[in-house]
């Protein structure tokens, strides 16, 4: 099982709390997250690397509601975060500074202090500039800054171009040809602290193929900087591992961490994962409440209450999400084929486009499936619309997580002159 949302007594469920009930509480539309898919997610990849040193860092890009991060934390998850703002979430969750990841490649000097004294695991440097740049921050701190290079292994991969990040032509990361000078640096550098080496090839990744190749890589670079006398202690192997949206297969956790366990006992690394849609991206929906059904001469279109604001996905990378009736639909429910739309003045807001679903009429309540990764993050207030609510259940209880703000918490970061 994926996540534990699922129809009981014909109306859709998380855990054992029915939506209608939440949305009556919350209003529409809003986020919901499994507590318990998140934690099953996370306890299935630590067994799965069970007899591998190791450290599961999630990646807040994907959700960085500090509640999820807690409910990780609490855990023994630790944290990826590419901003000073996801390093504060990671440590107002709870997470331990020592199990935390920095990457990025527009770190500013302020990010690389703030981590310097938060004493985080490690920074994933992304380029030559930033490595010297890191070693005078250390200096002017008087602190020494344990530095991992992100190396870029030229490694093409299925997914959609925006999210492939270890091409060549992408922006993340050292070619392997120029990154044994990196090293040479950072173990010359009086401020500096060599402790590991990164990648990371791109996110929604299918096939075991592209992350083979990349760890091979990656176990070579370590045992030639072992020959040139400088030594590692972690290997970072990201993330990347997809998840199923409509009918693709991604490889199991079991198999993912057999493939990677092979290399890294071979050269004795402890293995930094960073997963974060695999973690959370099937533990959240979002719902929706339809507003109108509105035909036209060539098509039929479902207005709903979200929109790409709100979920951006479809509109970005043509995203597919399942979206299914909060009420059980009848074998014999009449089906439509329609575009399922928002509020937003764009032509690109849809959630779906030429679906095939059953028929639904103004007030039913749909959910927007594998939600949960790169979702709320991603939202937006365009059109002057408020962020939405998110509610994590647990069990038979939910709560709030983030609220709704009014339009005056909406305005409040603004001045302007009201004479």
């Amino acid at each position: 099982m994926m996540h534990y949302f699922k129809y009981s007594d014909r109306v859709f469920s998380c855990e054992n709390v029915r939506i209608p009930d939440i949305a009556k509480a919350v209003g529409t539309p809003f986020y919901l997250y499994s507590q318990g898919t998140i934690l099953r997610h996370y306890r299935r990849l630590d067994e799965a690397f069970g007899r591998t040193e190791h450290i599961i860092c999630f990646a807040i890009k994907a959700n960085s509601n500090i509640a999820i991060s807690q409910v990780l934390a609490r855990e023994g998850a630790g944290a990826e975060v590419v901003s000073g703002g996801e390093l504060y979430r990671a440590l107002r969750a709870g997470v331990p500074s020592e199990r935390i990841v920095f990457n990025g490649n527009g770190k500013t000097e302020a990010e690389l202090e703030y981590g310097l004294e938060a004493g985080i695991l490690m920074f994933c440097v992304d380029s030559e500039q930033e490595l010297a740049l890191l070693d005078t921050v250390a200096g002017r701190v008087g602190r020494k800054a344990p530095v991992a290079v992100r190396v870029n292994p030229d490694i093409p991969v299925e997914t959609h171009p925006h999210v492939a990040t270890g091409l060549k032509e992408s922006k993340f990361g050292v070619a392997l040809s120029r990154a044994m000078g990196c090293y040479e640096f950072a173990a010359g550098a009086s401020n500096l602290e060599v402790v590991g080496i990164h990648a990371h090839i791109g996110s929604q990744l299918l096939d075991l193929a592209p992350f083979r190749e990349a760890v091979s890589k990656l176990s070579d670079a370590v045992r030639e900087l072992r020959s040139r006398d400088i030594d590692l202690r972690y290997m970072d192997f990201g993330g990347g591992l997809g998840i199923t949206y409509d009918d693709e297969e991604p490889p199991s956790y079991e198999e993912y961490a057999e493939m990677v366990s092979e290399h890294a006992r071979d050269v004795g690394c402890v293995v930094v994962l960073e997963p974060g849609r695999s973690l959370v991206g099937n533990a959240g929906i979002l719902v929706t409440r339809v507003l109108h059904v509105k035909r036209s001469d060539v098509k039929t279109f479902v207005v709903v209450d979200a929109a790409m604001n709100d979920l951006v996905r479809p509109t970005m990378y043509g995203s597919y999400h399942e979206i299914v009736p909060v009420a059980e639909p009848d074998d014999i429910e009449t089906r439509i084929r329609a575009d399922v739309v928002g509020g937003i003045c764009e032509s690109g807001d849809f959630l779906a486009r030429d679906r095939d679903m059953p028929g639904v009429e103004s007030g039913d309540l749909l959910a927007v499936m594998s939600a949960g990764a790169y979702g709320a993050v991603m939202s937006s207030m365009y059109n002057s619309r408020p962020l939405i609510p998110e509610v994590l259940v647990s069990g038979e209880t939910f709560r709030v997580i983030r609220k709704r703000p009014s339009y005056e918490e909406m305005v409040s970061l603004e001045v302007w002159d009201e004479g």
